[in-house]
């Protein structure tokens, strides 16, 4: 049997820490949560009490597109990953806020399974990446497809403030390769798929990408959408659920543009 960890981040009052949440307790951490070994300060709180962040700041978001079939359609099968970069500024939490910007027309959400890298890894092999992951947590790789589509690069389509969800925890222990991973708009499945689907593993992502840049703890990997996404409006909540890992979740909002 598999002992997992789960690990969050939050804020108590004015203050944010991590700590290692046991059903509803919180292990407050006095060690950071990248640190080899983890300490504690003895403090605990209730889940209830505090208010969940993202799970940790990445400095690189990396994201992979058309990695399961049935994504990809018709599509010919990669022979490589089809990587792009998000921005740390993307990044929010559980029952944060996707804004949706008032210039956008197409709002698509696609759930992923989200790698959180644990150790500084540079040109590393798949049967080492293991070693160099922290955990995985849910993630939503928020897409606005015209822009996606009609702009020379993908700097707001997929870039844009709000567009990375990833949450609620990190979770430690988990066989990667075989998770369910569910997407529900308000209420209703619209993606289901399991991670062993992925055309390229979560090893593999994690060796091609660290052949080019050095992953540093905290960064993060969304390692591509399974299946067709549709729009999202106004009001609408999107649910990201990974087995083992737990839901994500966040409504969509609308925030006026200042044009000059």
């Amino acid at each position: 049997m598999r002992v997992t960890k789960n690990f969050v981040r939050y804020r108590d009052t004015h203050t944010i820490h991590c700590g290692l949440l046991n059903d509803d307790i919180i292990a407050e951490l006095s060690s950071e949560l990248f640190d080899p070994q983890h300490t504690f300060s003895g403090r605990q709180l209730k889940l209830a009490d505090v208010q969940l962040l993202a799970p940790c700041q990445p400095s690189k978001v990396i994201a992979v597109g058309l990695n399961y079939r049935s994504h990809i359609g018709n599509m010919q099968t990669p022979e490589y990953p089809g990587l792009f970069a998000k921005y740390p500024t993307c990044i929010i939490g559980n029952n944060a806020a996707i804004i949706m910007p008032d210039d956008a027309e197409s709002l698509h959400y696609e759930g992923e399974l989200v790698v959180v890298i644990g150790k500084e890894a540079k040109n590393i092999t798949p049967a080492q990446a293991k070693d160099f992951i922290f955990g995985v947590t849910a993630g939503n790789d928020v897409s606005e497809r015209h822009w996606q589509r009609n702009d020379m690069q993908w700097f707001r389509a997929k870039g844009s403030d709000t567009f990375g969800p990833i949450g609620p925890v990190i979770t430690q222990g988990l066989n990667y390769n075989q998770l369910n991973l569910t997407t529900r708009l308000n209420g209703e499945i619209k993606q289901h798929a399991n991670t062993s689907e992925l055309i390229f593993d979560v090893d593999y992502l994690v060796s091609y990408i660290s052949r080019y840049v050095t992953l540093v703890p905290g960064d993060v990997i969304f390692t591509g959408t399974p299946g067709r996404t549709s729009r999202m409006a106004i009001d609408d909540v999107v649910e990201v659920e990974l087995e083992g890992v737990g839901t994500l979740r966040n409504s969509i909002e609308r925030v006026a543009l200042h044009v000059y």
